[in-house]
């Protein structure tokens, strides 16, 4: 008897998402997802007229691949996937993980070639401006212990913010802050150890309500590359090639990070942002407003839609929202700014939008958890 979470699930993805035609093609990448889930998906791909093509991996492989890894091996796959990539119209990425550790010991060089040869060469030049794409986690029971859930307890968190959200509420909720966010030159940030400051002038910025990833609840833009200057200290974890980096802190010096602090790890943060000239700079900026994601789990779908946060991203920005930036690296960190976190300050042009994570503006305020998740 199938789940009919599953085909909840399954339908917000091809229908809302993807808004599937009949006749077009859908790559569906599957990493360590219960078979009943990808059949189903299969299956409601095909009965809304789409051609499901399919490839199923287990990370365990995949952690062994890039750790034999050269060069000439990760141009050849990269090719592969990328043709593949180019004869599709649409993408589908379920991404499970029964140990978020895996990575961990991959070395860094030979990780750079995965980025650059396949996930480079692939998913940010073909996949993300070329194909409709939504991506997603599923809910292991490691994912349930990094958040500090029961495995039950999870999956019901679980499927009640990535299928139960009212993404057509959300949608019209967004559009003022839509509207200001183009109209916007000067942004300011403040908060426990961060004094930021930025300009988006003439950059775009793009609402994103259960479109490319689910969970969903966040709008992004990017700071014009060479405008970001001060200092943040963000107060979530990361996992970022298989290691967890707590309390990193930047600081930016005419939209170069000049200084990167990452605790014990901060050799191996600099030798990340060291990896081609763009991965110093920043190259998306967005704010979250998902209701029902109140705190960080260590898995960056989720965490960069925290209710009270922002991201800000060094490296590749989105062809959508473009500074010119380009790198192989695309790092989401986040900062979480509700009282029970520090606090913080959001400002548009000298005018303040958002306080302690809750939006103050009255046109804003049908995105607070309170408005949304009601």
């Amino acid at each position: 008897m199938r789940d009919p979470r599953y085909t909840q699930l399954a339908r917000v993805l091809v229908c809302h998402s993807l808004k599937l035609s009949p006749g077009e093609k859908v790559l569906i990448e599957a990493i360590d997802i219960p078979p009943d889930f990808t059949t189903e998906l299969i299956r409601v791909v095909a009965e809304a007229g789409g051609m499901p093509v399919v490839s199923t991996y287990q990370l365990e492989v995949l952690r062994k691949l890039y750790q034999v890894a050269t060069e000439d091996q990760m141009t050849f796959i990269g090719q592969i996937e990328r043709a593949r990539m180019e004869g599709v119209q649409c993408y589908i990425g379920l991404r499970g993980n029964h140990n978020i550790s895996e990575l961990s010991d991959v070395p860094g060089e030979k990780y750079a070639l995965y980025e650059k040869h396949w996930w480079h060469h692939v998913h940010s030049e073909v996949r993300v401006p070329k194909t409709r794409w939504v991506v997603l986690r599923w809910p292991h029971p490691s994912m349930a212990q990094a958040a500090g859930m029961s495995t039950e307890s999870f999956e019901d968190f679980y499927f009640r913010v990535c299928a139960e959200v009212d993404y057509s509420k959300m949608t019209d909720a967004i559009r003022p802050l839509h509207d200001l966010m183009d109209r916007t030159d000067r942004v300011r940030i403040t908060g426990p150890g961060t004094d930021l400051t930025f300009s988006k002038k003439g950059i775009p910025t793009i609402p994103c309500t259960g479109e490319a990833n689910i969970p969903d609840g966040e709008i992004f833009t990017c700071p014009v590359r060479d405008s970001v200057n001060g200092a943040i200290a963000f107060n979530a974890e990361t996992l970022y090639r298989g290691r967890i980096f707590n309390n990193i802190r930047l600081t930016f010096k005419d939209g170069k990070i000049a200084d990167a602090w990452g605790g014990s790890l901060t050799e191996t943060l600099n030798e990340i942002l060291d990896a081609d000239e763009g991965a110093r700079y920043i190259g998306e900026w967005s704010i979250a407003f998902n209701p029902y994601i109140l705190q960080p789990m260590k898995d960056i779908l989720f965490d960069e839609k925290i209710a009270g946060s922002f991201h800000l991203t060094p490296g590749q920005a989105y062809e959508e929202a473009d500074n010119g930036n380009r790198s192989q690296v695309h790092w989401d960190m986040v900062m979480v700014q509700r009282a029970e976190f520090g606090g913080g300050e959001i400002y548009f042009d000298d005018v303040l939008v958002r306080k302690d994570g809750l939006f103050v503006l009255p046109e804003l305020q049908a995105l607070n958890p309170d408005r949304l998740g009601a």
